[in-house]
Formats: structure tokens, sequence, C-alpha cells
């Protein structure tokens, strides 16, 4: 299973990107497709997750500004985020996993893209 991540880029702050991920390879039904994200010197962290079933989680930090959705029949997981801030300035990555995984933690995740890098100038 291969993950293909694409959308990042350089924005002003307030503006939005579109960040796609589709999934190649083996059938996999992901249980749960999202995005965590990781800052020059800090840790990985979660981002957004939908769950098989049409349920949403976000970080309280992107909740309201970014919108996390899947398109089944293609098996890509999309992030839109609005309002982009300076803070938001990081290599984002997708993520799936399989049946009981929650993805909040990178322990979760069971495949992972090679991230894409978005960067919101002040």
């Amino acid at each position: 299973v291969q993950l293909q991540a694409s959308g990042g880029g350089l924005v002003q702050a307030g503006g939005y990107l579109r960040l796609a991920c589709g999934v190649f390879g083996r059938p996999f039904s992901g249980f749960a497709m999202g995005w965590f994200r990781q800052a020059p010197g800090k840790e990985r962290e979660f981002v957004a997750v939908s769950w098989r079933g049409g349920t949403k989680s976000y970080s309280a930090s992107v909740k309201g500004r970014f919108t996390v959705s899947r398109d089944y029949a293609k098996s890509t997981v999309y992030l839109q985020m609005n309002s982009l801030k300076p803070e938001d300035t990081a290599a984002y990555y997708c993520v799936v996993a399989g049946a009981g995984k929650y993805l909040y933690t990178t322990e979760d995740a069971d495949y992972w893209g090679q991230g894409t890098q978005v960067t919101v100038s002040s």
C-alpha cells in the first residue's frame, strides 16, 4: 500500500490550500484516513481524521478552519485548509489505519504518505 500526497505550497496568511492523498497498491479498506503534521523542531501531531461511516474529528488548533473529506471510490482523502496561519506551517502527512484504530496518535497509523510541505507567510 502506498500513499501519494499532493497540494502543498506557499500561501499568505488568511489564504487556503487543499491537500489530496491517494491510496495505491493492494486493496486496503481503510477504517480511518487522515492527516498529521510536523513543524521543524516539533513532534508530529494529529490534525484531522475521517472514519468509515462519516464521523470526523479535528485537533483544537484547526477545528473550524480545516475540513477533511474522503472519496471512497477513488480511495482518496482530502484536507481543505482555510484561514491559514503562520503556525500552520509544517510538513503534512496523510495516514491510513485499519479497523479498530482511531488515528489520534502516530502509533495507530498503518501506512504513511511521503509528506507535503505547507508554508504560510505572515
